[in-house]
C-alpha cells in the first residue's frame, strides 16, 4: 500500500462510528476486550461494503468481518454455522439466478440488464445454533440493493426471514451479551425482534468492517450517528401516491415525506428520523434564542451525564404557522454536532438558521412564502423527542422570492393533511418578534446572457456537435457503458471529446463511484490509451457474477474487454472505500463528510480524474428505492448540506469538481430510463429540489447530472424549465450539465415512453449527451441541419464545456 493509502483508511476507521446508529443498549456493552465470541448471520462472510453498480468500488482489498473481528483478536466459535450457512447460500443463489433467467425471457426483456441490481433474497435454513463458549454473541443481518432494481416487501429484503427471527430471538435469550448488528444501507422491518436489548446499524462504511465493529464492540469508538430516515414497521410508512409502477409513479403524498409524514398523519415510528443512542447520556439545555434580520440564533449547552466519551447530536425543528397552505407538522431547521465530550464535560453548541428557508411554495402565486404567525422551535436529539424552546412571531406575510412554475402538471391534487395539534408552548419559551420589513426578498430574472467562447464561433457545425457529445470513437467496435467510455484513464465512466485537442480543448475525464472512485485497480497503457487488466471495471461484479461464463465472455467482448498483452507494464491506482451515502448522512458532522471529499479529491488529482460522478442527493421518499443507499435521506436539508461539505472537500483540489445527481425525482429503479415521475410544483421545490439548491449556493459543484425519468411527461435531461429556469437562474448554478449513462440498449420494450435523445437535450441547454456514441452526434448534426436546433443554443452549451475543460483539464 502507498501511504496515501494507509492515511485514507485510516481516517474513515478513526472516524467511522460517527456513521453507525445505535438503536437499543441494556448497559451489556462495550465489552473489556477481544474475547471469544459466537457469531452469526449472513453478514459475517458476506459483508456488504456499499450497493451493486456504481456503488461498487475496486478496492486493494476487502476484509469481511469474521476476517476483521479475527484480525483484531476475537475468536470466531461459530465456523462450523458459517460453513454451513455457505451450503445454503450457494444453493440459493444458483436457484435465484434460474429464476431470474426464466423472468427475463418471459417478460421479454434484455437478461443482462434484468439482472443488474437484483439480489439474492435472504434463503431460510434450519442451521442448528450450537456453537460453545462464552457468553458474548453477535448476529449480523445483511442485506444489500443496487441500481437497476427496487427492494420488495418480502422476506429476505424489507422483512426478515423466519430463520433470522427464530435465531436472533433465541440467541437474545440464550446469551447475556448479545447485540444484533445490521449490515443494511437503508431500513428493514425489525417488529418481530424488538425484544433484543441491543441493536446497532453498522451500515456499510469501508473496506475492514470488522475492524470498525471491533472497535464499537469494545468501547474504542462509540456509536454517535443519527437516523437519516424514519425506520418502522412497513405497514406505517405513507401508501398514498404509487411506487414501483413500470410507467408511472404519482407522488400524491406532496411534501409529506419522512418524518414530515409520521409526525403529522400520526403514524408511529420503530426508531424515528434524527434518532440514535451511545453508550453515554447527554443533557441538552436551552440557554439563549435570538434573531437578527430573518436569521434565528439559538444556543444550547450540552452535557455528557454518563461515564463513556461520546458525541451528541443537537436538532432544531420549526412549525410553521396555519395559513393559506397545509403545513407538515414540523421541519428540521438545522443541526450541529459536539465535539467528543468526555464523562461530565459540557459544551456549547449554536444553531442558525434562515427563516426564508422554511418558506412554503405557493403555486397560486409562484412565489416562496412565509405566513403570518407563529413560528414554535423545538431543540431535542431526535424528531420524536424535543422540547418548544421559543417562539418567533411574524407580524406579515413576507414573499421572500418570486419566480414562476415551470415543471409541468402532475394530473393531480396533492393529498391534504388533517388537523393536528401543533403542541403546546410553555410559559417559559422565549418570544421572538420579527418584523416582515427586515426581510431582503427577491425576485428570479429569466433574461439570463451567455458569454459565448471566441474558440466555439470558429467550430465548424460537425465540431461544434462533437462538443455536445461524450467521447467516442466513431470506428469503434462494442458499446460506451460505465468503464467502457474513457481511454485516458482506466475503467473511467466517460470522458468529453478528444478529437479537438488540436484545437486546445483538452477531455474531462470522469470516474464513477459514490463510495469512492471505481476505476480499474490494474491496468496498463499502449497507443490507444489505458485499458484495464482483463476487462476490470468494465462491468460491474455483480452483474459478472450473475451472467455466468458464456455471458460474460460475450458481454465484456461487446463492451471493448480484451485480453492483456504480454509483456506490457501492469500499473496500479487504488482508491479508497468510504461510506455509503446514507451512512454520511447518518454521522450528522458536515466536517467528517467534507474530510471523506478531500480523500476522493485527493485521488482524483492523483489519478487524473477531473470530475466525479457523486455525490447523489435524492431523496429516500421510500424504503424500497433500491438505490437509496448512496443517496443521504428522506430531509432535503440534510442532504444538500452534506452534498455541499462532500463537494468543497473534493473541489479544493485542482483540477478536481464534483457532479452532483440525479436532477431530479429519481427515487425508484424500476424502468429507471423511461419511467415518468408525476409531481407537484410545491413538492418538487420543498422536497426534491430544495437539497440540489442549498449545494449549488454553499458550494458551487463543477457539474450537475441529470436523471433518467422522466418528470411530469418530459425528460428531465430535456427539461428546460428544470435546467435553465430553476438550476440556472433561481439556483445560480454555474457549471455544466450532462445526461446520466443513456443508451437505447437499456430500453425496455414494455415502456410506454422514449428514452432522452441527443438534439433535445441540446435544445433543452443540457451541455453533454453521455456517454456518447455515432448515432448520438447524428441526432445533434441532423437537428442542427433541419433548424430544429439553434446554432448559438449549442455555442452556449459547448462555451461551458470549454470554460469547464480549461478550469479543470
Amino acid at each position: 500500500m502507498q501511504q496515501y493509502e494507509t492515511d485514507h483508511l485510516n481516517l474513515v476507521l478513526d472516524n467511522a462510528a460517527e456513521c453507525t446508529v445505535l438503536l437499543k443498549k441494556n448497559g451489556k456493552f462495550p465489552l473489556e476486550k477481544p474475547c471469544k465470541i459466537a457469531a452469526y448471520g449472513s453478514g459475517m462472510r458476506y459483508t456488504i461494503m456499499g450497493g451493486t453498480g456504481s456503488g461498487e468500488v475496486n478496492t486493494r482489498f476487502s476484509y469481511t468481518i469474521e476476517k476483521g473481528l479475527e484480525k483484531e483478536g476475537f475468536e470466531i466459535t461459530t465456523k462450523k454455522w458459517l460453513d454451513e450457512y455457505d451450503e445454503v447460500r450457494k444453493t440459493a443463489k444458483k436457484e435465484y439466478y434460474k429464476t431470474l433467467k426464466k423472468e427475463a425471457k418471459k417478460k421479454h426483456e434484455n437478461p443482462i440488464m434484468y439482472l443488474m441490481g437484483k439480489e439474492l433474497l435472504e434463503p431460510c435454513h434450519g442451521l442448528a445454533l450450537d456453537a460453545e463458549g462464552g457468553d458474548v454473541c453477535i448476529y449480523v443481518l445483511s442485506r444489500n440493493s443496487g441500481e437497476g432494481s427496487d427492494r420488495k416487501v418480502v422476506e429476505g429484503d424489507v422483512k426478515l426471514t423466519r430463520s433470522e427471527v427464530r435465531d436472533i430471538i433465541a440467541l437474545n435469550k440464550k446469551y447475556d451479551r448479545f447485540m444484533l448488528v445490521l449490515n443494511v444501507g437503508g431500513p428493514v422491518d425489525l417488529t418481530p425482534v424488538m425484544e433484543v436489548g441491543n441493536i446497532l446499524i453498522l451500515s456499510q462504511l469501508c473496506s475492514d468492517m470488522g475492524k470498525v465493529l471491533s472497535d464499537i464492540l469494545t468501547g474504542k469508538q462509540n456509536p454517535s450517528g443519527k437516523l437519516s430516515t424514519t425506520w418502522a414497521a412497513f405497514e406505517e410508512y405513507s401508501a398514498e401516491g404509487t411506487f414501483g409502477d413500470f410507467n408511472d409513479n404519482e407522488y400524491k403524498e406532496g411534501i409529506y415525506v419522512g418524518y414530515r409524514y409520521f409526525d403529522t398523519f400520526g403514524h408511529k415510528a420503530l426508531f424515528p428520523f434524527g434518532f440514535g443512542l451511545s453508550y453515554t447520556d447527554f443533557d441538552i439545555s436551552f440557554k439563549d434564542a435570538e434573531a437578527k434580520g430573518s436569521v434565528v440564533t439559538l444556543k444550547a449547552v450540552v452535557k455528557n451525564t454518563g461515564s463513556a466519551a461520546g458525541k451528541e447530536v443537537v436538532q432544531a425543528y420549526v412549525t410553521l404557522p396555519e395559513g393559506e397552505l397545509p403545513k407538515a407538522y414540523q421541519e428540521l431547521a438545522g443541526f450541529a454536532k459536539t465535539g467528543l465530550l468526555a464523562p461530565g464535560k459540557e459544551e456549547e453548541i449554536v444553531i442558525s438558521f434562515d427563516l426564508k428557508d422554511l418558506s412554503s411554495y405557493d403555486e397560486k402565486s409562484a412565489s416562496y412564502i412565509l405566513e403570518k404567525g407563529e413560528y414554535i422551535v423545538r431543540v431535542g436529539n431526535s424528531s420524536a423527542n424535543t422540547e418548544v424552546i421559543c417562539v418567533a412571531g411574524l407580524d406579515e406575510k413576507v414573499t421572500v422570492l418570486k419566480t414562476k412554475n415551470c415543471l409541468g402538471d402532475p394530473g393531480f391534487k396533492d393529498i391534504t393533511a388533517p388537523s393536528f395539534d401543533r403542541g403546546n408552548v410553555p410559559a417559559k419559551a422565549k418570544r421572538i418578534l420579527i418584523d416582515a420589513k427586515d426581510f431582503s426578498c427577491g425576485e428570479v430574472s429569466f433574461d439570463r446572457e451567455y458569454e459565448i467562447d471566441d474558440k466555439v464561433k470558429e467550430l465548424s457545425d460537425e465540431e461544434l456537435c462533437y462538443l455536445e457529445i461524450g467521447g467516442f470513437d466513431p470506428n469503434a467496435k462494442g458499446l460506451s457503458i460505465i468503464g467502457n467510455a474513457a481511454t485516458h484513464v482506466a475503467g473511467a465512466a466517460g470522458e468529453t471529446t478528444s478529437w479537438l485537442e488540436n484545437k486546445g480543448i483538452k477531455p474531462l475525464i470522469m470516474a464513477d463511484g459514490p463510495a469512492g472512485l471505481r476505476l480499474s485497480l490494474e491496468y496498463y497503457e499502449d497507443e490507444k490509451g489505458a485499458h484495464g487488466v482483463g476487462g476490470a471495471g468494465m462491468i460491474p461484479e455483480s452483474m459478472q457474477e450473475a451472467m455466468g461464463p458464456v455471458a460474460r465472455f460475450i458481454a465484456n467482448l461487446l463492451t471493448g474487454g480484451n485480453k492483456t498483452p504480454k509483456g506490457v507494464i501492469i500499473k496500479e491506482h487504488a482508491a479508497t472505500r468510504i461510506p455509503i451515502g446514507t451512512a454520511i448522512a447518518q454521522s450528522f458532522n458536515v466536517e467528517f463528510a467534507e474530510s471523506l471529499g478531500d480523500i476522493v479529491g485527493d485521488e482524483m488529482e492523483r489519478m487524473g480524474i477531473n470530475l466525479w460522478l457523486a455525490p447523489a442527493l435524492n431523496i429516500h421518499r421510500s424504503i424500497l428505492c433500491g438505490r437509496n443507499f448512496e443517496y443521504y435521506s428522506e430531509d432535503p436539508l440534510v442532504s444538500g448540506l452534506m452534498a455541499a461539505a462532500i463537494t468543497r472537500g473534493v473541489q479544493r483540489h485542482k483540477g478536481c469538481g464534483t457532479t452532483i445527481k440525479h436532477y431530479a425525482a429519481n427515487n425508484a429503479e424500476t424502468n429507471r430510463y423511461c419511467n415518468n415521475s408525476h409531481v407537484s410544483e410545491r413538492a418538487m421545490r420543498e422536497i426534491y429540489l430544495r437539497g440540489f439548491g442549498i449545494c449549488v449556493r454553499l458550494s458551487q459543484p463543477h457539474a450537475l447530472m441529470t436523471s433518467y425519468n422522466l418528470l411530469n411527461g418530459t425528460h428531465t435531461a430535456e427539461h428546460r424549465g428544470l435546467i435553465e429556469d430553476v438550476l440556472r437562474c433561481e439556483f445560480g448554478f454555474e457549471g455544466i450539465v450532462m445526461t446520466d449513462w443513456v443508451m437505447s440498449m437499456m430500453d425496455s420494450k414494455n415502456s410506454i415512453y422514449r428514452n432522452s435523445l441527443s438534439n433535445e437535450v441540446a435544445k433543452a441547454g443540457g451541455d453533454l449527451f453521455m456517454p456518447g456514441g455515432k448515432k448520438d452526434y447524428e441526432n445533434v448534426l441532423n437537428a442542427l441541419k433541419a433548424g430544429t436546433l439553434d446554432r448559438k443554443q449549442l455555442e452556449i452549451n459547448a462555451s461551458r464545456v470549454i470554460k469547464m475543460a480549461a478550469k479543470l483539464a
